[in-house]
């Protein structure tokens, strides 16, 4: 694929604050078109979405796009509980060496997981990118999800 990575996250940062304008009240909605903006934008991408913390110790699935997903996520397993559970972004080159990892689809080969943060740093779900391909995830990848995931977080998590 001959694109820029760069020049299409920042096409996509663009769209995606138009897309979500004035819709602070609609979470599923904004979700949902958020998941199939960053879904469609880059060939690479399998399984695209979020899970929503759910009583403060489980992420459950939210918005998507690609095939069916696991239903409940605890705090601190596979790559989404942990990235939660560290409040960090979590880039995996290669999900069967990631310990613990949760198997949701078995053709998934490799991982992004950006934490949803509120501006006060609580924990309100995680952004979670799969590729088929090993490797396909990078620092451009980390740097610009998490800008959109900040760009969810005071849209719709604000006080």
């Amino acid at each position: 694929m001959n694109y820029n990575k760069k020049e299409t996250y920042e096409l996509l940062l663009k769209q995606i604050v138009a897309l979500i304008e004035g819709e602070e009240n609609n979470e599923t909605g904004v979700l949902a078109n958020v998941s199939s903006a960053l879904h469609h934008a880059f060939d690479s991408f399998f399984w695209t979405g979020f899970y929503l913390l759910h009583s403060g110790k489980t992420l459950q699935l939210g918005p998507f796009q690609g095939t069916v997903a696991c239903f409940n996520i605890p705090i601190g397993k596979g790559v989404c509980g942990t990235a939660i559970a560290e409040r960090r972004t979590l880039v995996v080159p290669d999900v069967e060496e990631f310990p613990g990892h949760i198997a949701c689809s078995s053709e998934s080969r490799s991982e992004i997981v950006i934490p949803l943060l509120t501006t006060t740093g609580e924990p309100v779900g995680v952004l979670d990118i799969d590729s088929k391909e090993v490797n396909a995830f990078d620092e451009t990848d980390a740097h610009y999800l998490e800008k959109i995931a900040r760009l969810l977080t005071d849209k719709l998590y604000s006080a």
